[in-house]
C-alpha cells in the first residue's frame, strides 16, 4: 500500500510540474496589463474549438474595483441556487489555476493540463496565421480565456462568471456575450491602456453591454453615468443601478462581518450576515444579489439561499487577518479609490491605536495618490515590493513616500521579509500593552498580498 501510495504522490508532483511548466511557457507571451486592440484571435481559437463560450449562460463583471469579491458573491448565490458554476478571474494570488474555478474551487491540476493539451494546438495554429499576417501571437491573458471557456464547456457548466482582465471593449473575455453585465465603480486606474478621463474609461468599461442584456451597475460619477446611459440604450438593455433600483438599507458591524438588509426590485432581504469588512463588500452584495436576480428573470431569490451564500463567501486578500499579536491585515487596493474604501472599512471593523503601513505598488500605478490616502491612516510605513519585474522600485517609491510622509515616518526594506519583521518591531514598540490596538497593515498591488499569504500561510501553493 505504502508504494501505490508514493506513486499517486509522485504522480501528483508530476502534474504540478507540467502545470508550473505550462505556466512559465505561456507567461513569456506579451504580458495581461497590455491591451492588444482586436478580440479576432481569440474569436478565432474559439471557432476551432466549436464556439465553447456559447455553451452557457455568461455574467460578465467590469469596473475599477470589487469585481473579483463581486465575482465571488455571484458565484455562491449561483451554486446555492442549485448550478453548476465556472468563474474566470484574475490576477491570482498563488497558483494560475485559481483563474479557472470549476464548481467554487480552482481547476484541479489534472484538468488545467488537460484543457491546455485540448487547446494548445489551436492557439498554434493561429498564433502563426496571426504572425504571417503581421500581427502577434495570443497574449498571456488571451490564452488564460480561451482555457477557461473551454473548461467551462467541458464542464460543463451553467452559468460562467466572468471578470475582464482590464477594461471592456478590447478585453479577451469580451468575445462572450453576457446575459447580465455588472459594472462596478469606475475609477480612474490603467489609465495608460484605458485613457486619462472618466468618460473615456467608462466608454471601455461598458463595451461588454450586449444587445438586450440586463446591466446591474453601482453609484457612478457623473460623467460615468452619461455614458452607462447612453450604452444601455443603445443596446436596449434593462439598466439596474445602486442608488436607485437597489439600496443598502441597513448595515450593522458584526462579529468578523456585517449584518445587511438589501433591496432590489424584486424584494427586500432582511438581516443577511456577511463576513466580509466594509461598505464596499455591502455594495459588492448588492450588486451581486442583482446580477443573478436579472439572471433568473428579475424574480426574488430565497431567503436561505442568500443566507447560505453569503455566509459562506470569502475574498482573500481583502481586508483579510492572516496574522494575530500583532494584527496583521492584507488588502489588494492598489489605486487611491480602493484605498479610500480601505480606510473606511478599517476605522469601522478595527480600533488601533497604532498602525504601521508595508507598501509596494507596481511601476504604472499612482504611487503617489496611493500613498496620499493611506497617509492619515498609518503612523508609520516600510515601503518594499513584490517579487514581480513590473513593481517600482524600493527607492524610487520610498522618494514619494517621503514627500507624502515626512522622511522621518518612511522605512526602507528590499526583502519582503525584512518589511514584515521591521513593521512588526514598529508596531509593538508601544509595548505589551499596546498589543491589541496595533496592527500592521500590508497594501498596495495584488502580487503584493500574494507574496504576504505566502510568507504567512505556507500551506498555499505556488504555479
Amino acid at each position: 500500500m505504502s508504494a501505490g501510495h508514493g506513486g499517486g504522490a509522485q504522480d501528483e508532483g508530476a502534474v504540478e510540474r507540467e502545470v508550473r511548466r505550462i505556466y512559465q511557457e505561456v507567461l513569456a507571451r506579451a504580458p495581461e496589463h497590455e491591451v492588444q486592440p482586436s478580440l479576432d484571435r481569440v474569436r478565432d481559437v474559439l471557432e476551432l474549438l466549436g464556439d465553447p463560450q456559447r455553451a452557457y449562460q455568461v455574467i460578465h463583471l467590469t469596473g475599477t474595483n470589487g469585481k473579483t469579491s463581486t465575482a465571488r458573491m455571484i458565484e455562491a448565490l449561483l451554486r446555492e441556487s442549485g448550478l453548476r458554476t465556472g468563474r474566470f478571474t484574475s490576477p491570482h494570488l498563488h497558483t494560475v489555476r485559481e483563474r479557472i474555478a470549476l464548481d467554487g474551487e480552482p481547476i484541479s491540476p489534472e484538468r488545467f493540463v488537460e484543457t491546455w493539451e485540448d487547446v494548445a494546438p489551436y492557439i498554434a495554429m493561429v498564433d502563426e496565421r496571426s504572425q504571417a499576417a503581421g500581427g502577434p501571437p495570443l497574449s498571456f491573458f488571451e490564452v488564460y480565456t480561451v482555457m477557461a471557456y473551454a473548461a467551462f464547456a467541458d464542464t460543463p457548466v451553467d452559468v460562467a462568471v466572468v471578470e475582464v482582465g482590464m477594461g471592456g471593449r478590447w478585453d479577451a473575455t469580451n468575445v462572450a456575450d453576457g446575459t447580465v453585465e455588472v459594472i462596478t465603480r469606475v475609477e480612474r486606474d490603467h489609465e495608460r491602456w484605458l485613457g486619462y478621463g472618466l468618460t473615456q474609461i467608462a466608454s471601455e468599461k461598458v463595451g461588454i453591454i450586449t444587445d438586450g442584456s440586463a446591466v446591474v451597475s453601482d453609484a457612478q460619477h457623473e460623467e460615468v453615468e452619461g455614458v452607462l446611459l447612453s450604452a444601455a440604450a443603445q443596446h436596449g438593455a434593462r439598466l439596474v443601478r445602486a442608488g436607485e433600483e437597489l439600496e443598502v438599507l441597513e448595515r450593522q458591524v458584526a462579529v468578523g462581518g456585517q449584518m445587511l438588509t438589501l433591496r432590489t426590485p424584486a424584494a427586500v432581504y432582511a438581516e443577511v450576515f456577511l463576513p466580509l469588512h466594509g461598505a464596499h463588500q455591502a455594495t459588492n452584495a448588492l450588486l451581486a444579489l442583482a446580477a443573478v436576480e436579472e439572471l433568473f428573470g428579475g424574480r426574488a431569490l430565497a431567503g436561505d439561499v442568500v443566507e447560505q451564500a453569503f455566509a459562506g463567501v470569502s475574498s482573500p486578500g481583502r481586508l483579510e487577518l492572516v496574522r494575530s499579536s500583532p494584527t496583521v491585515l492584507v488588502d489588494a487596493a492598489h489605486n487611491p479609490a480602493g484605498v479610500v474604501a480601505l480606510h473606511a472599512a478599517l476605522e469601522e471593523a478595527f480600533a488601533f491605536s497604532r498602525l504601521v503601513g508595508v507598501v509596494g505598488v507596481m511601476g504604472d500605478k499612482d504611487a503617489e495618490g496611493i500613498l496620499a490616502e493611506l497617509e492619515p491612516m498609518l503612523d508609520e510605513v516600510v515601503v518594499t515590493r513584490a517579487r514581480n519585474e513590473r513593481a517600482m522600485p524600493v527607492e524610487d517609491l520610498a522618494e514619494v513616500a517621503r514627500e507624502v510622509f515626512g522622511e522621518d515616518r518612511v522605512h526602507l526594506a528590499e526583502r519582503l521579509d525584512d518589511a514584515l519583521d521591521r513593521a512588526v518591531t514598529l508596531a509593538e514598540a508601544g509595548g505589551e500593552e499596546a498589543m491589541t490596538s496595533t496592527g500592521v497593515l500590508v497594501v498596495g498591488s495584488v502580487l503584493l498580498a500574494a507574496d504576504v499569504r505566502a510568507l504567512l500561510k505556507p500551506t498555499e501553493r505556488s504555479a
